[in-house]
């Protein structure tokens, strides 16, 4: 076995998002248009997020394959030109306000208790106490990984006019709201996408970028990642789009 230490060194590339950047908002709101409240998660989502469209605003065709075909080049080439820059944040929704406390009661024990020894011993002899009942050692049942689902809802706003975004044309004027749905997202869902992502690492290497560390967006956002994981129960619907009142 061999080891190989890679050291990357990049230039900065400063992220401009035309028009006027989104309200903060409040830390709790309730989401009519999904019908569930929904409370700000402190994730890594946005930072990859982020990171991907900053690696695309240098390379506005994406990032060149290993020996890409000609075919794959001009797919690239089409592609990443309609992935346009945005503000990015998670939410974590339920469908009342009594499970947003119990989200927030449950992150106060994670936070606090994470931050000793004695703290973290007593998070894993107890998951199913400071968890409020979501955790537990014993994990779910077969019956229960079976029976569950997720849903991920994404609500977009911006401007039907490109230039009206470039002239900081005041509130944005279009809204979009798209969903990703599957079955369980930790036991079945995740060992999905992580399989086909790496069929298509074995399957398709020539035509992705030569190596480095990169969000898993600018690597497969060109492949045909998307079919594949719809192929194999995992939804991707357009739920609504609409035009905002200004």
């Amino acid at each position: 076995m061999r080891n190989f230490a890679v050291s990357i060194s990049e230039t900065p590339v400063l992220l401009q998002i035309p028009g006027p950047p989104p309200p903060k908002g409040p830390l709790i709101e309730h989401q009519k248009s999904v019908g569930l409240w929904a409370i700000k998660l402190p994730s890594a989502d946005a930072i990859v997020v982020r990171r991907t469209l900053a690696i695309l605003t240098g390379n506005p065709h994406g990032l060149q394959g290993v020996d890409e075909s000609e075919e794959h080049i001009e797919k690239r080439k089409n592609f990443w030109p309609t992935v346009k820059p945005a503000h990015f944040g998670v939410k974590m929704g339920t469908k009342s306000l009594l499970g947003i406390m119990r989200l927030i009661v449950t992150g106060l024990f994670i936070g606090l208790l994470g931050q000793f020894a004695l703290g973290r011993s007593l998070l894993l002899k107890f998951p199913e106490i400071f968890s409020l009942g979501w955790f537990r050692k014993a994990g779910p049942s077969e019956e229960e990984v079976r029976s569950a689902s997720f849903k991920m809802w994404f609500i977009g706003s911006g401007y039907s006019n490109g230039s009206l975004a470039l002239q900081g044309g005041g509130k944005p004027d279009t809204e979009i709201i798209t969903r990703i749905s599957g079955p369980e997202i930790g036991y079945v869902t995740t060992p999905i996408i992580l399989v086909q992502c790496a069929l298509i690492v074995l399957g398709q290497r020539a035509n992705l970028p030569k190596g480095g560390v990169y969000p898993p967006g600018i690597v497969f956002g060109p492949t045909n990642l998307q079919e594949r994981l719809q192929e194999n129960g995992i939804s991707f619907e357009i739920i609504s789009k609409k035009t905002l009142s200004r």
